[in-house]
């Protein structure tokens, strides 16, 4: 993800002059030098980062899979319960592909559903993915189960952008995906997660299977993106490194979120609910 870029400007002094320097101290002599004023550091990327925001809100809502979006706060690695994990995946364009970093990730973020690995939906905002936009999500959990959850779009320039997850969702994490050139020409097409488990529930689970799972899912998703771009057996490098083995205890209470939970429950009562409907 791009870095936020200070630089010192003059631009807010009128006519883009110089400020006026600061009057003398009382006290001081007239023929003192009077002290410089500093310039403010302006943030270049302002506008490619989400504004600040308490609940999540969707305005165009896929059926009752918003149901576990509406009114969530969006939750970090910090804000997680399980050992924190980065993860990387890599796949390379080759030099011919005559595709630059730009245009690769304006295909990404246009067709971004299309590049899941089968079985998941991704419902893209109708803004499409700019910051500060929620995304819903249906996911494959357990058998037929659906994890139905979103993400909140906390940055996006034209060289990367990073998906927030809320609470109730499997992980709490960031995941940036990127692209950029290589000295030897390629372009690298990477994501890379910040991550733990949001709950004790789920950290169980990642334990026993889901970690292989998410894995594959974005290895999978960038040789889908490399395939787009013509790359015909596209070889996805990968990166694990625990950052943090402990869990945090005081996030337990996560559970009462838990997206999962609330879908068994959901598939669980589809009988009665049909009962019901019939009657």
């Amino acid at each position: 993800m791009t870095a936020p870029r200070l630089s010192p400007t003059d631009e807010d002094a009128p006519g883009g002059a110089s400020p006026e320097p600061a009057a003398p101290k009382a006290g001081s002599p007239a023929n003192a030098r009077p002290e410089p004023t500093a310039p403010r550091p302006q943030r270049r990327d302002a506008d490619a980062w989400a504004r600040p925001v308490d609940r999540l809100a969707v305005t165009d809502g896929a059926g009752g899979v918003a149901a576990t979006v509406v009114g969530r706060r969006v939750a970090g690695p910090l804000q997680g319960f399980g050992q924190m994990w980065q993860k990387t995946f890599r796949v390379r364009l080759p030099a011919d592909a005559a595709v630059s970093p730009q245009e690769v990730v304006a295909t990404w973020k246009r067709e971004f559903p299309t590049f899941w690995p089968s079985g998941n939906t991704f419902y893209a905002p109708l803004a499409g993915i700019r910051p500060g936009e929620v995304a819903l999500l249906s996911v494959s959990a357990a058998g037929p189960v659906k994890l139905h959850t979103g993400v909140l779009v906390l940055y996006a320039d034209d060289e990367a952008f990073t998906l927030m997850s809320p609470e109730g969702h499997m992980l709490a994490a960031w995941i940036t995906f990127s692209a950029s050139r290589d000295p030897d020409g390629s372009v690298v097409v990477q994501a890379q997660a910040l991550e733990r488990a949001s709950d004790p529930f789920f950290e169980l689970g990642l334990m026993l299977f889901g970690n292989r799972t998410n894995n594959r899912f974005w290895q999978t998703t960038l040789r889908n993106v490399a395939a787009r771009f013509g790359v015909a057996d596209p070889e996805v490098e990968t990166e694990i490194l625990c950052v943090d083995r402990r869990r945090q205890w005081r996030q337990a209470g996560n559970v009462r979120y838990n997206a999962g939970i609330r879908a068994a429950l959901h598939a669980a009562g589809a009988p009665i609910r049909a009962v019901v409907r019939r009657s």
